[in-house]
């Protein structure tokens, strides 16, 4: 769904670059014709943070001809959202998205609101329509891929949201359906938009790309020295088990990717953060905690522990008990940190793993 300003055939899109992107396309074709970057500024803020109906009461004083023309050659696009579900349990939201191309697509809210006064949001956004990593224990997988994301369809689905709450979103994480490094452009992009102060102006620490393991990729992400956090799903430290989990493994294996990511260590010095789906009797043994150790000796890593949600029952959540042996494993073959990550929505099947663009009709 694209709505245009007036134009039926506008030429660049709010949303699908910065202001300062948007601003130069305009130069090169219009040149001294273009808007001011000024003026671009000012629209991108409301349309990132307001919304497109906002403009009139906004920016009432811009010159006629000006405004005029920006109607003429840019387009405000818009998600439709189809569906929303909150967990009366936990308070996570999900939204169920279309855009301008097929398929559907969700975005998470998270709520962090323990800290009087600051009261947040997070949202896991999606980057593609299903996935192709095919992972066996993540619904997203099991539809496999139909199509990336527009930079546009990706930065709505945080300004929907944040049009839909009553606290500010902080942070965004690239955890939602699909492999962000499949779509780098248009999540790098998005991520520009995110953080830009004209726009929602969300700090670039507080921006998280996860990816399963694609090593060109997490190559470029390094040398492009981005300074959004990364982390790597690595589920199992074992190749012949990580086979069986993580099909990715027979393109890109173990030591391809831990040389990567030791490369992406030493030109950032940031801890990388490897995520570790948690499931009974699959990988929770100290052979797996040896493993581990093995494969980052020498390397500082955070363990990002995440409970498995498969509603097809195939893979368990581990019990307290081997939950916390696995964690005593880590501690005295790893010694690293070690966190465990609240999935919440689990009801709603908002949950890591379950975003299949489930909704129930009207």
């Amino acid at each position: 769904m694209v709505e245009t300003l007036h134009s039926a055939a506008p030429t660049w899109r709010f949303k699908d670059q910065t202001a300062e992107e948007l601003h130069r396309l305009m130069t090169v074709d219009l040149g001294e014709d273009a808007p001011p970057l000024r003026l671009l500024r000012q629209l991108q803020s409301v349309v990132t943070r307001e919304g497109a109906e906002s403009l009139p009461e906004k920016l009432p004083t811009t010159a006629r001809r000006v405004m005029q023309m920006v109607r003429d050659r840019v387009a405000i696009p818009r998600l439709k959202c189809i569906d929303k579900a909150v967990s009366p349990f936990d308070g996570f939201a999900k939204y169920v998205f279309e855009g301008e191309g097929p398929g559907r697509f969700e975005a998470v809210r998270i709520p962090l609101l323990h800290r009087p006064g600051d009261e947040k949001y997070v949202v896991c956004v999606s980057s593609q329509v299903g996935c192709a990593m095919g992972c066996v224990f993540c619904a997203t997988g099991r539809m496999g891929f139909q199509r990336n994301l527009a930079t546009w369809e990706i930065v709505d689905q945080v300004v929907a949201v944040q049009q839909d709450s009553t606290h500010p979103v902080r942070g965004v994480v690239f955890m939602g359906m699909g492999e962000p490094f499949l779509n780098y452009d248009a999540v790098i992009r998005a991520a520009r938009v995110l953080s830009e102060p004209c726009g929602p102006a969300i700090a670039s620490k507080s921006i998280t790309i996860s990816t399963v393991g694609i090593v060109p990729a997490i190559q470029r992400f390094t040398r492009e020295g981005h300074s959004y956090r990364l982390i790597v799903s690595l589920t199992s430290a074992r190749t012949e088990q990580r086979l069986k989990l993580l099909p990715v493994e027979r393109v890109f294996p173990l030591p391809e990717l831990m040389t990567a990511i030791r490369e992406y260590h030493a030109a950032t010095r940031r801890r990388p953060t490897l995520a570790w789906t948690v499931m009974a009797g699959v990988n929770t043994s100290r052979d797996e905690a040896r493993a581990l150790a093995e494969l980052t000796r020498g390397l500082p890593v955070l363990i990002d522990l995440i409970d498995v949600n498969d509603a097809t029952g195939q893979f368990d959540r581990a019990s307290p008990e081997e939950l916390k042996q696995f964690r005593d494993y880590l501690s005295e073959e790893l010694g690293m940190p070690v966190q465990r990550r609240y999935s919440g929505g689990l009801d709603i099947h908002g949950a890591c793993g379950m975003l299949a663009a489930r909704f129930e009709p009207a």
